[in-house]
């Protein structure tokens, strides 16, 4: 794996890169896609049901939930079955969790982001 020094002079691509990593989970389907994916693999239609969005939108969130590597898919018979593509999501969502907790006043508040 690639270490990304952000302190280096080109800083700016890596800095974006990391930016558009968190972006992958700005979205309030991406984030409930990877939360349903954290319990087990679903296919589309599962993903559907569990996060009440349309089967194009799940669709579209999953190509980019995929390209920032939060997921990754195999396929089984007929179906693509989606999983967390590394243990570090999670790890990921529940130490955004246990910060929210603490800022969730401040964060509900917030006007302008």
């Amino acid at each position: 794996m690639q270490d990304l020094n952000i302190s280096a002079p080109d800083s700016t691509v890596q800095t974006e890169i990391y930016a558009k990593f968190f972006h992958g989970l700005s979205n309030p389907t991406r984030f409930k896609i990877v939360e349903a994916l954290l319990n087990r693999e679903m296919n589309v239609s599962q993903l559907v049901e569990a996060v009440g969005a349309s089967q194009s939108q799940v669709s579209n969130q999953l190509a980019c939930l995929k390209w920032c590597g939060y997921v990754t898919s195999r396929q089984e018979g007929k179906y693509i079955l989606y999983r967390i593509s590394d243990e570090r999501v999670r790890t990921i969502l529940q130490l955004a969790k246990e910060i929210v907790a603490d800022n969730a006043e401040h964060i509900r508040c917030r006007t302008r982001m």
